[in-house]
């Protein structure tokens, strides 16, 4: 299984654009791992444990179920592209890093294929100056675009453009749909 895999799934750009500016500033919550960044680095919960506004942490440990945020219901592109993926979600967000800063090399815990749980990121707004390494290597991801990234690799992001990064990202739990369809896609991607 790849690490990076673009889907052959893809979404309009335009739509999320649009519906992301319609969220205010003040609606973006600051990254809770401040030892792995500096700059800006926030998120707008979409789903979180218990649905809360302002909880983006997708804590694997919580007794209460995740569940619709507020601001999803004024997302109605959003909530398409949710219900394409038939599958259970949990943690969904529009996360955001500004001009200038820095993810710095880190690992996330069980959010690969082998550990049953993935993360999806669909780009919405993005520059040639963002720079993504994932072992090392760079993965270039276009705004509309889907991709699974095993984030259990080793990975990094620095924005050197002049805009905002904003993906849409989606945690994923693998049923067997989603197995199947990035096995499928797995398969499609690799040359024969």
């Amino acid at each position: 299984m790849q690490s990076s895999l673009r889907l052959s799934r893809s979404f309009d750009a335009a739509r999320l654009q649009a519906e992301l500016d319609g969220i205010v500033s003040e609606e973006f919550v600051p990254h809770f791992n401040t030892q792995y960044y500096t700059g800006d680095w926030s998120a707008v919960p979409l789903r979180s444990v218990g649905g809360k506004a302002r909880h983006i942490y997708p804590d694997p440990t919580a007794k209460t179920a995740f569940a619709d945020a507020p601001l999803l219901e004024r997302c109605t592109y959003v909530r398409e592209i949710l219900a394409h993926f038939q599958c259970p979600q949990q943690a969904v967000r529009f996360l955001r890093l500004k001009p200038g800063s820095v993810v710095r090399k880190h690992t996330d815990l069980a959010l690969g294929f082998a550990d049953g749980e993935i993360r999806l990121h669909i780009p919405v707004r993005t520059n040639p100056g963002v720079i993504f390494l994932l072992d090392d290597q760079r993965v270039v991801m276009n705004e509309g675009e889907c991709w699974y990234i095993d984030f259990t690799h080793p990975h990094s992001v620095e924005n050197r453009g002049a805009t905002d990064r904003i993906h849409l990202v989606i945690d994923c739990v693998l049923n067997d749909w989603l197995r199947d369809l990035i096995l499928a896609e797995s398969a499609r991607a690799v040359p024969a």
